[in-house]
């Protein structure tokens, strides 16, 4: 009797390997590669040597000294347009309450418990045990028209180091993985495995306003620095309000938030400088420098720029925001291989967004875990069952795509 497709799949599925993700989500645990710190070098190695052990065709590129990305390839016999699968090395600081070393991984019944656990090791592990399976799949019966592919940046919960040496280097997604074309990118960030077909982006920008010193005996002698940077967060405030005002069905509005602030020379002084730290976060196809020339032209129109008073506007970071439409193949398959997941958008940033408006990839993100109860907080931990469910639905995903059925 002839076996249906669908059961040839079930028998492929059957293959993931609990053990397998559990065992390198923990080994990744214990390498801190903590950003930061600059410190993803530890855990790379790990990574490399597991997909080496799997079979996989491995790169690793210094995307600056003592910080690689990781290219991992999984052949599966054909030569056409892959899918690629995208994540990141780093995490943040552990920080105060955790109930134990969140380097040494535990386990609470079903849960994982480290740093990265869910932020992303685990959806890594998973990433990788579903490329041991893709590159089986003509032993079930399953042709895949292309390879599936492992990308693995540095940096990104800071800089973007590693995403932007990849941008920045014209060819090298290429020769580091062998694949001439992708057909798609899922990025493993935890979205509780719901379908992100796209994301705002995020900016940074320093503010530096400076005034002239004066005695606060006779105040009227400088100009603040202190009220002037007073009368810009008014100015942020005020554009904070046009941009709600116009929300976006998918990704609502862009957003401000001013997150450090730092002046003066001493309480008897008036306040010779001040520097904000601002965060803008981004909708699809923003342009960062466009943002801080406008924020300077209402800094202007509002007098605050007045003899006495500067004021610079600089962006020092960016990452751009995606989206992705939502009748795209890539989109469908992997609501489809998440079991018929939601598909939404998400405000949080990620290197997907470079992958897709830089390098051309169609993307979206679906990984285990949760951003936002789990990531970046004390005893982060991710269901290993999530983790299996997450590989059984990359394989899905990529069946889907690249059988060209």
């Amino acid at each position: 009797m002839t076996v249906r497709r669908d059961e040839r799949l079930d028998q492929l599925l059957e293959t993931v390997d609990s053990g397998a993700i559990d065992a390198l989500t923990c080994a990744l645990i214990v390498e801190p590669s903590v950003n930061p710190g600059g410190t993803e070098e530890s855990a790379v190695r790990v990574l490399a040597a597991a997909c080496r052990a799997a079979g996989f065709d491995v790169d690793v590129i210094e995307a600056a000294p003592g910080r690689p990305n990781l290219f991992a390839t999984a052949r599966t016999g054909g030569t056409g347009p892959g899918l690629m699968f995208l994540g990141h090395s780093d995490v943040v600081p552990p920080g105060p309450g955790w109930s134990a070393d969140p380097f040494v991984p535990r386990r609470a019944g079903d849960r994982i418990i480290g740093r990265g656990a869910s932020d992303m090791k685990g959806g890594i592990a998973a990433a990788v045990a579903a490329m041991s399976v893709l590159a089986r799949a003509g032993e079930f019966g399953i042709d895949l028209s292309g390879p599936v592919g492992l990308v693995v940046t540095v940096d990104e919960e800071e800089h973007g180091t590693g995403v932007r040496h990849l941008v920045a280097n014209p060819g090298l997604l290429h020769r580091a993985t062998g694949v001439g074309e992708f057909a798609g990118c899922i990025v493993a960030e935890p979205t509780r495995m719901e379908v992100v077909r796209g994301c705002r982006g995020a900016s940074y920008f320093e503010i530096e306003v400076t005034g002239r010193a004066a005695h606060s005996g006779r105040p009227s002698d400088g100009v603040s620095a202190i009220d002037a940077a007073a009368g810009v967060i008014d100015v942020i405030r005020a554009d904070q309000a046009r941009l709600a005002a116009s929300p976006d069905a998918l990704l609502g509005f862009g957003t401000w938030n001013v997150g450090t602030i730092e002046g003066g020379q001493g309480i008897s002084v008036v306040a010779p400088s001040c520097s904000l730290g601002v965060d803008r976060r981004l909708m699809p196809g923003e342009d960062v420098h466009e943002i801080g020339e406008r924020l300077l032209a209402d800094i202007h129109a509002a007098g605050i720029v007045v003899d006495g008073i500067d004021v610079n506007v600089t962006p020092t970071m960016f990452l751009p925001g995606f989206a992705t439409d939502a009748d795209h193949r890539l989109v469908s398959a992997a609501s489809r291989a998440a079991l018929d997941a939601p598909v939404g958008g998400w405000t949080a940033a990620c290197d997907g967004g470079f992958v897709s408006t830089a390098i051309g990839v169609p993307t979206v993100v679906l990984g285990p875990g949760d951003i936002n109860t789990q990531a970046h907080q004390p005893d982060e931990s991710v269901g290993l069952s999530e983790l299996v469910f997450a590989a059984q639905s990359y394989v899905r995903a990529a069946v889907d795509l690249l059988s060209g059925k």
